[in-house]
Order: structure tokens, then C-alpha cells, then sequence
């Protein structure tokens, strides 16, 4: 059934698909560079963790006005609006040094800490994306557009050797390192590139961001628990993740570009893998019962007695972590009628940012005083406790009017 839903409207979904593969690219090398670089500067994990806090902050306030007045502007207008808030980030963090500044683009600009998708894109994005695939194959287009950002990425995480590279041919770190965030701002421009291919003439339709209304109460219930989610999940995005590896194990970003490249991969190939097991077993098993061992093999990885072990862990993990992505924005774009799903897209991703926004800092602390990784510890616990809750909440959840329970609503 695949192919009917290329058919349906494949201009804009590929290019949506490839503007998020740009994203996810430079995502991908900034997470990881992100706290080499303001180390670089001088500053300390703390602060490292007050500039991603900053940044999920001001992605997830963004996030949510965006989604919810999204109807009234055009689609197009937006994304290409959010593209140079992009290169204008990059620009800044490029040029910029000192900490208020610094702590000013984070909150305004695009930058993310985190593996995932955390931006202003997202809801503008997933709400077009179910918008154009039809019902049946929904789940497989969230699957291809998140398999792709994954695969960008880990490519992304691999050229965060590039600085390094830079450096031993006679270019200085620092500047080495700020140069990377220009390839960022050109990212930005790429994906306005994309965008601009959509069709002037095609706005979002007045109903496709109207505000909650029939799916008010599904869509709060589960934005609450996807906060739970977030906020341990705040304790290990990937610069935090990256910076517990470099005190713990003095890694090298080069070293650690090739460590997350490969969980990246792992990630992306386990969506194609969700999407099977989603159509056997049901979206919210599938969530829960891949998402849970994760968590357990993400505490497990402060006790390994070697790096070693501890990437073996990670890999593991990460085969299994990131299956609940495809299927939790299926998911809740199943939960609300058609007209909702912007609103509701817009709703259930900003825990992500505005929940997880106080954990960064957190982990900074966490690790300032202690390099045995007290932060994956607390995610992991935090994430079996929200697994246990979704499933309990959700599991026969029940469609609401306006849309059909072939959509993914009952398992």
C-alpha cells in the first residue's frame, strides 16, 4: 500500500522528507560539538547544561504558539520563516562568544541539543504529513520521514570528527569547532531551498490547525505523560550524553561522532522494524513493550567497568529506544479528528522541549560533581515509570469522532 501514499501527494512529502534530512544532519554534528565547543570557550558542564536547557526552552514555547495559530498562516510562509531562524542560529553561535549572547540565540533560535526533533518544524511538519498519506500507510510515511532524520543524523554525528580533522592540519580548535556551526547555517538555507517547492497556492486549509476541541481531554492526557517522558529523557540528550562520555572516558569528539553515527543507525533501522511490529501487535504495545528494555539497558551503562561495555550497552539500547517515534506520532495523530492534528501535534511535542527544558541543567549538576552518570541512572527509572503509566492510560484508548479506529487508535 505503500506506493498509494507516494501517490497521493509526492512532491511535498519528499520534500518534506529532505528538509528534514538537512535538519537532521546538522542536529546531528551540533549536539555533539555543542558542549566541545563552549568547554573550548571556557565554560564549564554547568553552563553546558544552562545553554541546552535554554534551547529546549525556547523550542518548546515556539513550538506550541506555532502549532496553535499555525491555520492561520501559510504552510509554506512558516517553514521557510523557521529555515532562516536556522542559519541566523548558526550565524550566531559562529561569530558570538560571550555567555549572554550565547544564552539569547539558544532561546530564540533553532538549535537542538537532543537526538530527536525538538524544532518549530515539528508540528507544521507532522501535520502535513498526515494530512497528504492516507490512513493505512500513515504509519509508514512517519516511519520513512523518521528513518531518514535518524539516518542524517548519525551521519551528522559522524562529521563531528571534521573539527578535529581541522585542527591537526593547523587550524585551531576553536575555530575549527565554530566553523561547524556556519555549516549549520547553511543547513538552514538548504532547507529553505526545500520548502520553497511546495506550492505558493496550497495554505493550510482554515481547519488544519483549528484548536483542540473533540480531542481536548485524549491530547492533554497524553501530552502530561509524554512530559514524564521528556523530562528523563532532558537527563541524556546527546550533548549531555556526549559530555558524561568525554569526562568519564576522556572520548574525543571524533571518537564520539562514531559512537553515536552507529546508534544512529541502529535507531533508524528500528523504525522500519516498529512499523511490522505495529501492525501485528498495535501502536501502544509497540511503544511500551521495545521502549521499556531500553530503559533498563540505560541504567545498566554507568556500571560498565569499561567503554567498551558501555558502548555496547548504548548500541543495544539505541536498537530498541527510538521504535515508540514513528508510532507515537501515528498515534496521536489517530487520537484527534483530521481538523485537531496540527493543534495536537503542536501540543504532544512541546513536553519534549518545555519538560525536558529544567533536565539538562540538572545533568550538568549531576555530572559537575560526580562522572558516573547519575543522569542516565534517573532517565531510566523516570522512563519505566512512564512506560508502566502509557500503558495503563492508553491502551484501549478509544478513537474519537472523526476519526476510524484503523487508524491506529485500539490495540
Amino acid at each position: 500500500m505503500a506506493h498509494r501514499a507516494i501517490a497521493a501527494n509526492p512532491r511535498e512529502l519528499q520534500w518534506i522528507v529532505a528538509a528534514r534530512a538537512f535538519r537532521a544532519f546538522g542536529d546531528g554534528f551540533v549536539s555533539l560539538l555543542l558542549p566541545a565547543y563552549l568547554l573550548s570557550l571556557g565554560y564549564s558542564a554547568f553552563v553546558v547544561g544552562i545553554i541546552a536547557t535554554a534551547t529546549l526552552l525556547g523550542s518548546g514555547v515556539f513550538t506550541l504558539g506555532l502549532g496553535l495559530h499555525a491555520h492561520r498562516y501559510r504552510t509554506r510562509t512558516l517553514l521557510l520563516a523557521a529555515s532562516t531562524l536556522m542559519a541566523v542560529t548558526g550565524v550566531s553561535f559562529a561569530t558570538l562568544t560571550d555567555l549572554w549572547p550565547l544564552l539569547l540565540v539558544a532561546i530564540v533560535g533553532t538549535l537542538n541539543p537532543s537526538a530527536g526533533d525538538v524544532s518549530v518544524f515539528l508540528p507544521l511538519e507532522h501535520a502535513t504529513i498526515a494530512r497528504l498519506a492516507p490512513a493505512r500507510t500513515r504509519t509508514a510515511w512517519f516511519a520513512r520521514y523518521s528513518l531518514t532524520g535518524a539516518m542524517a543524523a548519525a551521519l551528522g554525528a559522524a562529521c563531528a570528527g571534521v573539527p578535529q580533522w581541522l585542527s591537526a592540519h593547523g587550524m585551531p580548535m576553536q575555530v575549527a569547532l565554530s566553523r561547524m556551526f556556519l555549516v549549520y547555517a547553511l543547513l538552514g538555507v538548504a532547507c529553505a531551498l526545500c520548502y520553497r517547492r511546495l506550492p505558493r497556492d496550497t495554505p493550510e486549509r482554515s481547519d488544519a490547525g483549528a484548536a483542540l476541541v473533540h480531542g481536548r481531554r485524549i491530547v492533554h492526557a497524553l501530552a502530561a505523560l509524554f512530559s514524564l517522558d521528556a523530562f528523563a529523557g532532558g537527563l541524556i540528550v546527546q550533548s549531555m550524553l556526549a559530555l558524561w562520555l568525554f569526562e568519564r572516558f576522556d572520548l574525543a569528539p571524533a571518537a564520539a561522532g562514531l559512537i553515536f553515527f552507529w546508534t544512529g543507525v541502529l535507531s533508524a533501522l528500528s523504525y522500519l522494524v516498529a512499523v511490522r511490529i505495529a501492525d501485528r501487535f498495535g501502536l501502544v504495545n509497540t511503544m511500551v513493550f521495545t521502549h521499556m528494555p531500553s530503559s533498563v539497558l540505560l541504567i545498566l551503562v554507568p556500571l560498565a567497568p569499561s567503554l567498551a561495555i558501555a558502548v555496547a550497552l548504548l548500541l543495544a539500547r539505541s536498537a530498541l529506544s527510538q521504535m515508540d517515534v514513528p508510532t507515537r506520532s501515528a498515534f496521536v495523530m489517530s487520537v484527534v479528528p483530521p481538523a485537531e492534528r496540527a493543534a495536537a501535534a503542536s501540543v504532544t511535542a512541546v513536553p519534549r522541549s518545555l519538560a525536558a527544558a529544567a533536565s539538562p541543567i540538572l545533568a550538568g549538576w549531576l555530572l559537575a560533581g560526580s562522572s558516573f552518570g547519575w543522569p542516565l541512572v534517573c532517565a531510566g527509572v523516570l522512563k519505566i515509570v512512564y512506560d508502566l503509566l502509557l500503558l495503563a492510560v492508553c491502551r484501549n484508548m478509544p478513537a474519537v469522532a472523526g476519526t476510524k479506529p484503523s487508524d491506529g487508535a485500539s490495540n
